[in-house]
């Protein structure tokens, strides 16, 4: 069982990138009190964990039933990201940084960035291959070390500074926008590829 869990953290933990995440939430939050980046944390780990153990159990269900692929899903995935990364790069360039919506923590780091696209079909192919609880157990295991993560962006915030954190919030909206256009075109190749085998 042990085993089983350990070769089902390890692809998770890879797909959910905790290091890129905390870099769009410290993006995000950064002017943002305590309480509320904390509230934030929270909303995203219930988001993602609904999210996960919801796909987990429905997620091919759901795919047939909506004849929906996980090329659509990438490229839905993406747009949402390239949409945030253009509009803290370009439309709010004056207010510095990108904006944070009320619900922030479900859209866009519950989802997709903490459960994202690759995650989720991670989790497909993972179910293929290990039984239901050990699968179960690496994703909270996952998500509680995302959470552990972002619960330290406070004392990444500290030692960085205010112009540290500026001169990120820069580089994080380009390789979003990169992450974005990487996540459509995967989306798009995967589409073609599914195409030519119906054909």
């Amino acid at each position: 069982m042990l085993r089983a869990i350990f070769f089902a953290f390890v692809p998770i933990f890879v797909a959910m990138d905790a290091v890129g995440v905390l870099s769009v939430f410290i993006t995000l939050t950064r002017r943002l009190e305590k309480s509320q980046r904390r509230v934030i944390i929270l909303e995203s780990m219930i988001t993602s964990l609904g999210l996960c153990f919801g796909f987990i159990f429905l997620g091919k269900l759901l795919f047939v039933w909506l004849g929906i692929t996980g090329g659509d899903f990438m490229i839905a995935g993406g747009s949402i990201l390239f949409i945030l990364a253009m509009d803290g790069l370009i439309i709010h360039n004056k207010k510095r940084g990108m904006p944070v919506g009320r619900y922030a923590g479900v859209v866009p780091i519950g989802t997709p960035l903490i459960a994202g696209p690759a995650v989720l079909t991670t989790l497909l192919i993972l179910m293929e291959n290990y039984r239901l609880m050990a699968v179960i157990i690496a994703v909270a295991l996952n998500i509680a070390l995302v959470g552990f993560v972002l619960a330290c962006s406070d004392w990444i915030l500290y030692l960085i500074g205010e112009s540290g954190a500026e001169v990120l919030s820069r580089i994080v909206n380009l390789f979003l926008a990169a992450m974005a256009v990487m996540m459509i075109r995967k989306g798009i190749v995967e589409i073609i590829l599914l195409s030519r085998r119906l054909i």
